[in-house]
C-alpha cells in the first residue's frame, strides 16, 4: 500500500490510517458488534503453571462488560449482549469475543464446545479468541483453521511489550520470541491475527516505545490494538506505583496522542489500527485521568494527523 493511500488531497479526503473498522465493512454485508464473553478462563501465570498473580497491571474487572460474568452461560451471554446493542442497530451481526483471561487455555474438547456454543446463534457469524502466545498449539491453531472456512475467525494475541525485560517485569511469563513464533504460526494457517500493545509500561521511554512499532511491523498482523498505561486499582502495578512512582510515566491526553502519532508514523500500513487507547471504569483507575471516551480520542488523533499531514507508514522501512 502505497503512501499515496494516506494524503489528503484537494478533492477526497483519504483515511490516514487502516482503520480496522473499515476492513470488517468490506467482509460482511451487515454492521458488525462484538459481544465479549467471559467463559470462566483463567491464566498460566495466575494458576501457578507459570506464575501467581497474573499480569502486574491486570484486574479484569476493568475490562469486562457488565453482562459478561463467568457465571452465566456463553448462551446467556450471548443473548444479553445481542439484547444489550439491539437498541441502537435493529440489523447488525456478531462476533463472540473471548475476552477475559486466556481463552485457549483448556482442553481442545472443551474449547470446541465453548466456541460452538457461541456460533449456534444464527446472529453470530464468528469468534474472536483472546489468548497468549505460549497457550496455543498446533492441534488448536489447525482446528481455528477448519473453523475459519465457514465463519470469520480472529486469533487476538496480547503481546504488551516486544522487550524481554517489560515482559519480565510485568510477569508475563512468555519472551517476545514466543509472541514471534505463534503469530507466524496462525498467519501460516490463513487465520486473522491481530494483538494488543500497551504504551507507556514501566521503565520504557520514548524511544523504546517507537522501536515497538518498528518490530511489530515486521509481523504478519490484521490488526493491532494500543492501549495507554492505566494504573488500576486492586493490582500488582499500583502496588508499585505507591512504592516507587518514579518507575512510572504517565501521559497527558495530548502528549499520548502525539506519542501515538509518531507510532503510527513507523507502523506497517498494511497492519489495520483497531483502536488507540482504552477506557477503565471510572470507579477502579487510578491514573491517568483524561475524560475521554473512546471514539472522542479518536477525532482527536484523525485531527492532529491532518494538523501534521502525516499517515500511517509515513516512516515505514
Amino acid at each position: 500500500m502505497s503512501d499515496n493511500n494516506y494524503i489528503i488531497s484537494s478533492n477526497l479526503k483519504q483515511p490516514r490510517y487502516l482503520n480496522y473498522n473499515q476492513v470488517l465493512k468490506t467482509e460482511f454485508s451487515e454492521r458488525i458488534q462484538k459481544i465479549s464473553i467471559n467463559a470462566g478462563f483463567t491464566c498460566p501465570n495466575r494458576d501457578g503453571s507459570k506464575g501467581r498473580g497474573g499480569c502486574t497491571y491486570c484486574n479484569n474487572q476493568s475490562f469486562s462488560p457488565q453482562y459478561s460474568l463467568p457465571v452465566k452461560s456463553v448462551s446467556q451471554q450471548v443473548e444479553e449482549g445481542i439484547a444489550f446493542f439491539h437498541h441502537k442497530y435493529q440489523t447488525q451481526y456478531y462476533l463472540a469475543y473471548f475476552q477475559s483471561y486466556t481463552n485457549t487455555y483448556d482442553t481442545l474438547e472443551n474449547l470446541k464446545a465453548i466456541y460452538e456454543e457461541a456460533l449456534s446463534h444464527p446472529q453470530v457469524k464468528g469468534i474472536v479468541v483472546g489468548t497468549r502466545p505460549d497457550c496455543v498449539n498446533e492441534k488448536l491453531l489447525d482446528y481455528f483453521a477448519e473453523l475459519s472456512k465457514s465463519v470469520y475467525v480472529m486469533i487476538e494475541y496480547g503481546i504488551e511489550s516486544t522487550c524481554d525485560k517489560t515482559l519480565q517485569f510485568i510477569n508475563r511469563g512468555h519472551d517476545y520470541a514466543s509472541t514471534v513464533e505463534a503469530i507466524k504460526a496462525t498467519t501460516a494457517r490463513g487465520l486473522r491475527t491481530g494483538a494488543h500493545l500497551i504504551l507507556g509500561l514501566p521503565n520504557e521511554n520514548r524511544e523504546q516505545i517507537l522501536i515497538h512499532a518498528d518490530k511489530i511491523s515486521q509481523l504478519p498482523l490484521t490488526a493491532l490494538k494500543l492501549h495507554q498505561l492505566q494504573l488500576v486499582k486492586k493490582t500488582i502495578m499500583a502496588k508499585q506505583y505507591n512504592e516507587h512512582p518514579d518507575w512510572f510515566k504517565f501521559y497527558t491526553a495530548n502528549e499520548y496522542i502525539d506519542l501515538a502519532i509518531d507510532f503510527l508514523e513507523r507502523m506497517n500500513p498494511e497492519i489495520a489500527i483497531e483502536r488507540f487507547v482504552s477506557q477503565s471504569p471510572k470507579e477502579l483507575l487510578i491514573a491517568p485521568e483524561w475524560g475521554l471516551k473512546n471514539f472522542e480520542f479518536t477525532t482527536k488523533i484523525e485531527k492532529r494527523l491532518e494538523e501534521r499531514n502525516t499517515w500511517q507508514g509515513r516512516l515505514f522501512n
